[in-house]
């Protein structure tokens, strides 16, 4: 594994990612914003006072919330539509990388369902088990049974991703292991590492890393330098990032002088 985990943020940086934060949840914690960016509680409290100030946000007890509405997530279909023929060419390259007799974890998201595409199709798969959190995933696998074992973790259910999350979503993954574990995210960042918008999925991502023997990152051009609240790996954890060909110059360089092996498709 490479990468390392490099400073926090400038404060204008930071306090513009805190923003987007609290925008896009609605309600934001210090602890969990600390956590998130690396920083202490006194740092963010003092970020948040700032925004306040500026009538960015309002200040609650524990937190932060926003004074516009916050963003709507967007449901499974609607983010499917986004970047899809990037999105495909990540689920073939990532898909080359599974072997007959392997186990994979893979992770719920629309560029991890190309990637369940990308393997259905491949009929020189034999006795591959995947193990997943999304519905999706599941029934874009199903057409490669029983040459696959599918698993599905089970869980509450997230309507807008139709992804299992706590309760009950991760024991499955008690005295488990698997040989390899794709991951989807909404953020990958030098510093912050990879995140996730949603905090039960990140947990949900988060055991599967743990619990891989290599970790692999796909993710569209949109997702590199985001930083969102659920940290689900550093780049110290992660193998390899796949991404596409909107991926900025810039936040390639960043994550290569960070250390992360990346594949451009």
């Amino acid at each position: 594994m490479s990468g390392v985990e490099g400073a926090a943020p400038p404060a204008e940086v930071r306090r513009a990612r805190v923003l987007d934060l609290v925008v896009e949840r609605g309600f934001v914690r210090v602890g969990d914003l600390g956590s998130a960016f690396g920083v202490s509680d006194v740092t963010i409290r003092g970020d948040l006072d700032a925004l306040a100030a500026a009538g960015s946000v309002r200040r609650v007890h524990g937190g932060a919330v926003a004074t516009v509405a916050p963003l709507a997530e967007p449901s499974f279909e609607q983010a499917s539509d986004s970047f899809a023929a990037e999105k495909a060419a990540i689920g073939h390259h990532t898909a080359g990388l599974v072997s007959s007799g392997q186990s994979v974890f893979l992770d719920v998201g629309t560029t991890t369902n190309a990637v369940a595409i990308a393997l259905a199709a491949r009929d020189d798969l034999e006795d591959v088990v995947v193990m997943t959190n999304g519905l999706t995933i599941a029934l874009a696998l199903e057409s490669a049974i029983p040459r696959f074992t599918v698993i599905v973790t089970g869980g509450a259910l997230r309507p807008l991703q139709h992804s299992l999350v706590n309760p009950m979503a991760l024991r499955l993954f008690d005295g488990l292991h698997a040989d390899l574990a794709v991951i989807g995210c909404n953020g990958v960042h030098p510093d912050a590492g990879v995140t996730n918008v949603n905090l039960p999925e990140a947990e949900v991502k988060r055991a599967m890393v743990e619990r891989a023997g290599r970790t692999v990152v796909v993710a569209d051009g949109s997702k590199l330098g985001n930083v969102h609240l659920g940290r689900i790996a550093t780049l110290a954890e992660v193998d390899a990032l796949v991404t596409g060909a909107s991926a900025p110059a810039a936040a390639l360089a960043e994550l290569d002088t960070a250390g992360l092996p990346i594949t451009r498709v």
